[in-house]
C-alpha cells in the first residue's frame, strides 16, 4: 500500500485484536506493531527489580523479542507499568514514529485510536464478553503449561480491565469514531472478514 494509511485497533485482553491485526497487516500489506509488547517488555524488567520508567527508556529490540512475554505474570506487571503516566509518555514517540512510516501501519493496543493515533484512517475497537475472553485466555495459557484455573484467569482479566479502564493516563476507551466489533459469537475467520470490510471502506473514502 502506498502512502501512510494507519489503522488503530484497540480492545481488552483476549478479545481477538492481535489475531485480527496480524490478519489485516498481511492482507493489506501494512507494517504491524503489537504495542502491548512494549509494556510487557517493561513489565518483565520490573519483575527483576528495575524501575518502570528506567525500563521504558532503555528498551531494546532484544527485549521485544523475548519468548516469555505472554505469561500471565508479565501481563499483570505490564498493566501496572502501563498505568504510570511517565512510562506511557516514554513509549509514545516510538509508537507514533512506527505509525507514520511510508507504506502504512496497523497498531493494536488500548489507547491507539484515542491517544497514539487519534487521526488514524481507520479505527476498530474489538471486544468480547468476559466469559468468552476468560475461556480463550485459559485455553491459551493451558496449552503453554499454565496451571491457573478458569476462575483465576477470569479474576486476572477483571483486574487488568479495571486498571486499564480506570487509569488516569490514557485509559482504555473506544474512540468516538471507532467501529465496534464484538467477537463473542464469531469465528476467527468471521471476525477478520468484518474487520477487513471496515478497513476496505476506509481506504475507499
Amino acid at each position: 500500500m502506498k502512502g501512510r494509511f494507519t489503522v488503530a485497533l484497540d480492545g481488552p485482553a483476549a478479545a481477538g485484536k492481535g489475531t485480527i491485526a496480524r490478519a489485516l497487516a498481511d492482507h493489506f500489506g501494512l507494517a504491524y506493531l503489537d504495542t502491548g509488547l512494549l509494556y510487557r517488555a517493561v513489565g518483565k524488567r520490573t519483575l527483576s527489580g528495575e524501575d518502570a520508567l528506567t525500563a521504558a527508556q532503555g528498551l531494546t529490540p532484544k527485549d521485544l523479542a523475548a519468548e516469555d512475554l505472554r505469561t500471565s505474570e508479565i501481563a499483570q506487571a505490564a498493566s501496572v507499568a502501563a498505568a504510570i503516566p511517565e512510562v506511557r509518555e516514554a513509549l509514545v514517540a516510538f509508537q507514533r514514529e512506527f505509525a507514520a512510516q511510508e507504506g502504512g501501519a496497523i497498531l493494536d493496543g488500548r489507547d491507539i485510536g484515542t491517544v497514539i493515533c487519534p487521526e488514524a484512517d481507520a479505527k476498530l475497537f474489538v471486544t468480547a464478553s468476559d466469559s468468552v475472553r476468560a475461556e480463550r485466555r485459559f485455553l491459551e495459557l493451558s496449552a503453554k503449561g499454565g496451571t491457573q484455573t478458569r476462575d483465576e484467569v477470569l479474576a486476572a482479566l477483571h483486574a487488568r480491565d479495571a486498571r486499564d479502564a480506570e487509569r488516569e493516563a490514557a485509559p482504555m476507551v473506544a474512540a468516538d469514531d471507532a467501529v465496534m466489533i464484538d467477537t463473542s459469537d464469531m469465528t476467527i475467520a468471521e471476525a477478520v472478514q468484518v474487520a477487513k470490510q471496515h478497513v476496505s471502506a476506509s481506504i475507499r473514502r
